[in-house]
Formats: C-alpha cells, sequence, structure tokens
C-alpha cells in the first residue's frame, strides 16, 4: 500500500529533474500521474521510465493558458477529479541587473510566476476536498546570488503565493505548500552554466561551487527533492499548511 493509492496527481516540468524523479515518487506511492512539459521527447522517456500505466503524458508549456487547458481536460477526462499539484515548471538565466531586457523579465515572469498561477487556479475546480498542492521555491529567492535577480525575485513569488493560497484554499480543506531545494544535480545545471559535462567544463566547475555552498558538501539528488514532495502530497502532512520546506543540504541553514 503506497501513501497515495488512487490518488491523481499532475506534475508540471515532469520531463526530467526534479519533475520527474518526482513523478517516479508519486507513482511508486500509489498515485496515476499527469506530467506535462515542452519536449515531447522527454516526456516519452519519462513514460519509458515509470510505466505507462502508472503516468500519462501531456505536452505543453505552463505559459500557455491553452496548453494548460489541455492538460486539465485530460485530468477531467479521467473522472476522479485532482488530488496532488506539483506545480514545479520554471525557468532559470544568469543575468546581470545592467544586462536585464524586458524581453527577460518576460520570459522568466511568465513561466515562473504567470506559469505557477494559472497552474493552480486552472486546477481549482478538479481539486477533491484535501487535495495538496505544492509549489517549487527555490533558496535563490534568499540568498541574493550574483546575475540571478530576475530567477530569485520570480521565486519570492512563488513562495507569497503558496502562504496566500493555504489561506485562501483552507476552507475547502486543500493545503498548499512550497518547497525550497537548494542547489541539486539535475541536466537543468548543465543548460544553465554551459559548457561539457565532467570536473574540467564550466557546467563541471559549476556543481563544484554549489557543492561546497552546502553544508552537507555535496549537491541534491532529485530522489531527495521528490521524497519531500511525496510528504507534502500524502497525508503524513496534514497538519502543514502555508509552509515552506527548505531542502537545501544546510545552505541557508547553517
Amino acid at each position: 500500500m503506497g501513501k497515495l493509492d488512487n490518488k491523481t496527481a499532475v506534475v508540471t516540468g515532469g520531463g526530467t529533474g526534479i519533475g520527474l524523479a518526482t513523478a517516479a515518487r508519486l507513482a511508486d506511492e500509489g498515485a496515476h500521474v499527469f506530467i506535462t512539459g515542452r519536449r515531447k521527447a522527454e516526456l516519452d522517456k519519462a513514460v519509458e521510465a515509470i510505466g505507462a500505466a502508472r503516468v500519462a503524458p501531456v505536452a505543453g508549456d505552463v505559459s500557455d493558458l491553452a496548453d494548460l487547458d489541455r492538460l486539465y481536460d485530460a485530468v477531467r477526462a479521467r473522472g476522479r477529479g485532482l488530488d496532488v499539484v506539483f506545480a514545479n515548471a520554471a525557468t532559470a538565466s544568469l543575468v546581470p541587473l545592467e544586462q536585464i531586457t524586458e524581453e527577460d523579465v518576460a520570459h522568466i515572469f511568465d513561466v515562473n510566476v504567470r506559469g505557477t498561477l494559472f497552474t493552480v487556479q486552472k486546477a481549482l475546480p478538479l481539486l477533491n476536498d484535501g487535495a495538496s498542492v505544492i509549489l517549487n521555491a527555490s533558496t535563490a529567492a534568499d540568498n541574493g546570488a550574483e546575475a540571478f535577480g530576475l530567477y530569485a525575485a520570480s521565486k519570492a513569488a512563488v513562495r507569497t503565493f503558496a502562504r496566500t493560497w493555504a489561506n485562501e484554499l483552507k476552507g475547502r480543506g486543500v493545503r498548499v505548500n512550497a518547497i525550497s531545494p537548494g542547489p541539486v544535480n539535475t541536466p537543468g545545471i548543465t543548460n544553465l552554466f554551459g559548457g561539457e559535462e565532467g570536473e574540467e567544463g564550466a557546467a563541471g566547475a559549476a556543481r563544484e561551487k554549489l557543492a561546497g555552498d552546502t553544508a552537507l558538501g555535496r549537491m541534491g539528488r532529485p530522489e531527495e527533492i521528490a521524497a519531500v514532495v511525496a510528504f507534502l502530497a500524502s497525508d503524513e502532512s496534514s497538519f502543514v499548511l502555508g509552509a515552506n520546506f527548505y531542502a537545501d543540504g544546510g545552505e541557508n541553514q547553517i
């Protein structure tokens, strides 16, 4: 028996990294998981890895409201409502203040803020009593890393959403919480920092630096973040509301 037997879940950005690991964990706990992401090839690989009986892919971009409608149409067609939403999809860029453009602002906030908002808003009619909504924030909202201002601001907004929505939805028994991962070893590190993977590449150097920023001296694994999301998704966290769980290896804690 899993913690989420017979539950229905949505994971945005479910094709790689934290989203993929979380989709797999929720499925292992008994949920039927809908995953969405912009790259169909990655979603197909995710289905192959998790199993077609446990996960349903719906390709789309969370910043496109029509794509979100298609996602929730698929959930609605299953006929069991929705018990878990992990609003995970996000994008990041390294842009110092003097180089930020209107396009940079639009891109980051369209995905990370607007996309998160409408991911949750459009889920509301489907949420079953007692559902759990988990928002993926970030330690970047707290630590003031150089050139990360746009991303950090977008994640600070996500943290604020968790507080407000927890208050607004508590009357339905819907719990809203946030998770703030620290540095996690995902393919996104290579995309963000460039260069080749490995110790000699730019991404490898970034991984070494990020690992050194944590008290544990290493980066997190996507599966470790997925475990926290699974806890927040389950009844084991029934007295947790409006919280922000740091899974950061002590980066911002000690």
